[in-house]
């Protein structure tokens, strides 16, 4: 039992902004939100009780597009200044030396930093199969969300193309389309759960529409469908892959995933950067979503995507902070930050409110995952929490609106605790999974590797 004490403020997201309340937590669920909740003796002698009287309380933010593996290959000076396709080329060498030891070390990291600023549930992106892994791949992610504590909805990415069929990356990255189906109907059985307070589920997703044929989006569309899960890809992110898509098929990205069946409530798409009128009317009308990637989209130079628009339509838009080599961070609520201000650049200063922001963060996102009961702090549902420390010199002068100044004020984004299926999983701002000093030492050796391997 779990009892946070006189939080200063509660944005339960749910229509209702509380003030000096206590949130009593069973189990892995919000039991009561009130005022001076009474515990009995025996409950007091089991509580943990946590004096929340200087923290803001939000529901768990949630991550809905990343590349955990890149945490280990940022800020490259080779790259720091190249466009999608160009960038890709390049980190493709690097990355096709990975192995289980950077796998498992760059999922500590990605899950660490999320954690860290405010993320209780992600997915992950993972595409990239060198011909030399050893050991079941996503098996090791899941280890290392399970040691740090984070609710993961990875996604058994895929890539069947390479530079010999018109692809990008080279040989020895990417598998045969019955291997990448097989392994996907594997994954499904073993890892994932669909209940309702699962802590792993899974996502089948190809790459892009030029890693992969037209042909294995169709079979990968359907036996998700047959197994009930999600399926994601990157599309419509830059001109380039606009270019590419109109050559070799003559349409559009969404037409052509239109086409093969990639469209509907069980699809998100990351980015949408170059979608027309028509296409966000496709969009409403299909109920597909979009993982908005705002920081990654400004580092690669990508574009602004219409998501004010896309909010407008009713379109499903959440958040993410994507690869960890185009964003170089895995900051969660700065995500979020930029999200609202880079709308307001393209729309004006009304665009996207900081409550806009934090619901594309929160249940947004948690409707993109499949998951029912998180994205709001509501008696019954999923204990999955952000407390941030308010009571700060970066803070001061902003608590007319405490939800907002965690955008608009600060100068860091990191939690007091974080608290994920009723569990505290940071605790005064550090990992309670792992020491962060492990970390730091085995990423920057298994990194230094990498390069080196080049």
């Amino acid at each position: 039992m779990l009892l946070l004490k006189n939080c200063f403020h509660v944005a339960t997201l749910d229509s209702l902004s509380l003030t000096d309340v206590d949130i009593l937590i069973k189990g892995n669920r919000i039991a009561k939100i009130g005022k001076n909740i009474p515990l009995g003796q025996n409950a007091r002698d089991d509580a943990r009780i946590i004096n929340c009287s200087d923290c803001v309380v939000i529901p768990g933010l949630v991550n809905t597009h990343h590349h955990f593996y890149q945490t280990l290959t940022r800020n490259l000076a080779s790259v720091q200044n190249a466009k999608l396709f160009n960038w890709l080329v390049y980190l493709y060498e690097v990355w096709k030396n990975i192995d289980e030891d950077a796998v498992y070390f760059s999922s500590l990291l990605a899950v660490g930093e999320l954690l860290k600023t405010g993320c209780t549930l992600s997915t992950d992106h993972h595409y990239l199969y060198p011909d030399a892994f050893r050991g079941d791949l996503m098996g090791i992610q899941f280890e290392a969300a399970a040691k740090l504590g984070i609710r993961f909805s990875p996604s058994r990415g895929s890539m069947s193309l390479s530079k010999k069929n018109g692809g990008l990356p080279p040989d020895s990255v990417v598998q045969d389309e019955k291997k990448i189906l097989e392994d996907c109907a594997r994954v499904i059985e073993k890892f994932h759960d669909a209940s309702e307070d699962s802590m792993r589920k899974i996502v089948l997703a190809p790459c892009s529409p030029f890693s992969v044929t037209k042909e294995s989006m169709k079979e990968t569309a359907s036996l998700a469908r047959a197994h009930g899960v999600r399926l994601h890809t990157h599309l419509a992110e830059t001109e380039d892959e606009e270019k590419y898509c109109r050559e070799k098929f003559g349409k559009n990205p969404l037409a052509l995933m239109e086409e093969v069946g990639f469209v509907g409530e069980d699809v998100f798409f990351a980015h949408g950067v170059y979608f027309n009128d028509d296409e966000l009317r496709t969009l409403a009308e299909t109920k597909t979503s979009i993982a908005h990637c705002p920081s990654s989209n400004m580092r690669l130079g990508s574009g602004i995507a219409r998501v004010k628009e896309m909010l407008d339509r009713g379109i499903n838009v959440g958040i993410g902070v994507d690869g960890s080599a185009s964003n170089d961070t895995s900051d969660m609520l700065g995500e979020l930050r930029n999200a609202m201000l880079l709308q307001r650049v393209k729309y004006g200063a009304s665009a996207l409110t900081a409550g806009d922001a934090f619901l594309m963060g929160t249940g947004n996102g948690a409707r993109m995952l499949n998951f029912t009961h998180l994205g709001k702090i509501k008696q019954g549902w999923l204990a999955d929490l952000a407390l941030f420390n308010i009571n700060k010199l970066e803070y001061t002068g902003s608590l007319s609106d405490p939800l907002a100044a965690l955008l608009f004020a600060g100068i860091s984004h990191q939690t007091e605790y974080t608290i994920v299926n009723g569990k505290v999983v940071v605790e005064k701002g550090r990992l309670v999974g792992e020491k962060e000093e492990t970390l730091i030492e085995r990423g920057n050796a298994i990194s230094k590797r990498l390069l080196g391997a080049r």
